[in-house]
């Protein structure tokens, strides 16, 4: 029951994480907003909502700021981990879009399963290694639709995308020990609020031109949907890697690119070639292959644990 309440916290929230991609989509093509300006009233407000909200139930939201070795952490995290996926995603979208920034973040499984194996110091298993080259076949024939001399993004929107997949690596695998000694709330709340803070000082967000479009009806309610979805898709994200491995966490994403293809039709009438649908569907099948993979290796592994005890 447990593992199925991770694999439903990563599947909602990475719904939720594809809607507010297609909405950054849609606010940096039809306005004059700014990633950075974006991103910095985002993580502001979200921080501080949820700060208030555990200050409101009398929670300790000050024991890890005041710790230094926690603080340290909690800082590089939300520098590196908080501002450095959601600032080079909405940078991903606004060179190529949602579709392709998403489906770029895939590369995130491979750096994870690779850090994995580096700190084990021990070769990929095979089903892995399957995973991996079935993943790349498909982000092969989704940006460059079957042909080698035909690439259907740009340089620059390329290494926004590898910068994505990093990021999100990072994310997914920094945290785990702030997780398990502080709440989630509280360290999500903190990262959003320092890396947004740390953001506006860099951008003097003070002096933005931008303010006038957050008083105004519709601002108001795309910040408003941006935080709420945004937010819930983190806490969603973290919490789930208390139930299932960072691996399977990162794979199991792989609901966010349906849920921005199904968006992206609708809305903006984005359809991809037939082989870049295939390049999609490879994703989805070598995702899914190294999921039920890791299943079997966690439970071939507390078999082996219970007959040894």
């Amino acid at each position: 029951m447990l593992r199925l309440k991770g694999i439903l916290m990563i599947v909602i929230g990475s719904m939720l994480w594809g809607t507010t991609g297609s909405l950054t989509e849609w606010v940096l093509s039809n306005t004059d907003l700014t990633v950075p300006f974006l991103l910095t009233v985002r993580l502001i407000v979200a921080g501080s909502g949820i700060l208030l909200f555990l200050a409101i139930k009398k929670e300790d939201i000050f024991g890890v700021v005041k710790t230094p070795y926690w603080r340290n952490q909690l800082i590089l995290f939300s520098i590196f981990g908080m501002v450095g996926l959601q600032f080079t995603f909405s940078y991903a979208i606004e060179t190529s879009n949602a579709v392709v920034a998403t489906l770029l973040q895939f590369s995130a499984p491979i750096f994870v399963v690779l850090y994995v194996s580096l700190s084990h110091k021990k070769f990929p298993p095979q089903y892995q290694i399957l995973g991996i080259a079935g993943t790349l076949a498909g982000l092969f024939f989704l940006l460059t639709n079957g042909s080698l001399g035909n690439l259907l993004v740009s340089n620059e929107a390329m290494l926004w995308g590898a910068a994505v997949g990093l990021t999100f690596a990072f994310y997914t695998l920094y945290p785990a020990r702030l997780m398990k000694e502080w709440s989630v709330l509280a360290i999500v709340g903190w990262s959003m609020l320092i890396g947004g803070i740390v953001l506006g000082l860099i951008n003097r967000v003070w002096q933005s031109d931008h303010w006038p479009f957050l008083v105004q009806p519709q601002g108001l309610l795309i910040m408003s949907i941006l935080i709420i979805f945004g937010t819930m898709a983190f806490l969603l994200f973290l919490a789930s890697m208390k139930y299932i491995s960072a691996v399977e966490t990162s794979i199991l994403s792989s609901v966010e690119p349906l849920t921005v293809m199904v968006i992206s039709v609708i809305w903006f009438d984005t359809m991809l070639h037939n082989i870049q649908l295939l390049g999609v569907g490879l994703m989805l099948v070598f995702v899914t292959w190294l999921s039920i993979g890791g299943n079997k290796a966690a439970v071939e592994s507390k078999s082996i644990k219970r007959k040894s005890a």
